[in-house]
């Protein structure tokens, strides 16, 4: 059933003003550590993943090969990624985390897990609990129509 117009309007606009704070937080915590934001994302996700081709890099963060290249290029310039060949494929690149790279990705995490705690500290544990489900459920809504759309497109016209 397709939603109200005005509440759709009100969705959108409210997670835009989600994504703009989270902008700002990481932006503080970037600053902090004085690491460029966007490499921040490219961080966390190889600290999850571990061991990654860019092209999975790219498909994760949701962006083009070319940025994610450029992210993981300043990671890689700082020290932070290395880049290893495969050696039963040598056309094959893979990144993973130097050891300054997962201790400077601990420090991150610390000091958003601060960031959050403090923004949060009025919130009770259900609260918080009941926001995490309902992000993640709305994440899942537009990743999911995301993901549908090419296939959508495909469809010829009648």
């Amino acid at each position: 059933m397709p939603v109200d117009r005005a509440a759709a309007r009100e969705l959108v606009e409210t997670l835009e003003e989600l994504s703009r704070a989270q902008r700002e937080a990481a932006m503080r915590v970037a600053r902090d550590l004085d690491l460029p934001r966007a490499g921040l994302g490219a961080l966390h996700l190889l600290t999850r993943c571990g061991r990654v081709q860019i092209t999975d890099v790219a498909a994760k963060l949701r962006v083009d090969v070319s940025v994610a290249s450029r992210q993981i290029s300043a990671l890689v310039d700082a020290g932070l990624v290395e880049r290893t060949v495969d050696d039963d494929d040598r056309r094959a690149r893979y990144l993973a985390l130097t050891d300054a790279g997962r201790e400077f990705a601990e420090a991150s995490f610390e000091r958003i897990d601060d960031l959050v705690s403090e923004s949060f500290s009025d919130w009770s544990d259900d609260d918080l609990a009941d926001a995490i489900s309902r992000i993640r459920s709305v994440a899942a809504a537009l990743t999911t129509t995301h993901d549908r759309a090419p296939a959508q497109e495909e469809i010829p016209a009648r």
